[in-house]
């Protein structure tokens, strides 16, 4: 089984900025909770391997996941955040002031996102789908959990499920949430998306 886990809360989430690949955005003191409480979740699991985006608020939350698990992580650079060129460290409202809804625009693939150096959604669903298919080659049977941003998540998804550009819009991971797929009949199937801890279900 693949596990996919979205970092923790990071200072970006709550300043509503675009961080991108920027660096100075760590967990926030609820999300180092938040992925304590996730590690917690996982014991159960059989998980032989970790792998985390580059980026400090996933690596942070590798580190305190394998913590608990009793595991290494490695860091591969196919789990990286997008790459928000020109836009990197704008804040939300700025962004919306100068582009519109570029959250939107970014799925359906609009100009504006190649004109100002930001990562298309097919670049990062190539990348995730060759780290998959990676580690189906070399961990065959095995659970292994990715820690990773929001869109690489949306992205495995919307392999999977065919989803529209409208869809992964609305869609929305949670940070320290799991989303699993299995392999059956040759293909990945979802097991689960937002995955968490029962007591994040009734306060958010």
């Amino acid at each position: 089984m693949f596990l996919f886990l979205r970092h923790g809360q990071a200072r970006n989430n709550i300043e509503r900025i675009l961080a991108g690949r920027t660096k100075g955005y760590p967990l926030t003191d609820l999300g180092i909770k938040q992925a304590e409480k996730i590690a917690d979740f996982l014991e159960p699991f059989r998980i032989s391997a970790i792998y985390s985006s580059p980026v400090e608020r996933a690596e942070q939350t590798a580190s305190i996941v394998a913590k608990k698990l009793k595991l290494d992580y490695k860091v591969d650079e196919r789990l990286t955040e997008i790459d928000m060129g020109r836009l990197s460290g704008m804040p939300y409202e700025e962004m919306f002031a100068k582009h519109g809804n570029i959250f939107l625009k970014f799925y359906e693939g609009h100009s504006v996102i190649e004109e100002n150096g930001i990562e298309s959604f097919a670049s990062i669903k190539k990348r995730i789908i060759d780290l998959t298919e990676h580690c189906i080659r070399k961990h065959n049977e095995e659970d292994i959990l990715f820690v990773t941003h929001m869109d690489p998540i949306k992205s495995m998804l919307a392999t999977v499920m065919q989803l529209k550009p409208e869809s992964l819009y609305e869609l929305i991971i949670r940070n320290a949430s799991l989303t699993m797929f299995k392999k059956e009949q040759g293909n990945l199937s979802i097991v689960s998306i937002n995955s968490m801890c029962p007591e994040r279900y009734l306060q958010e």
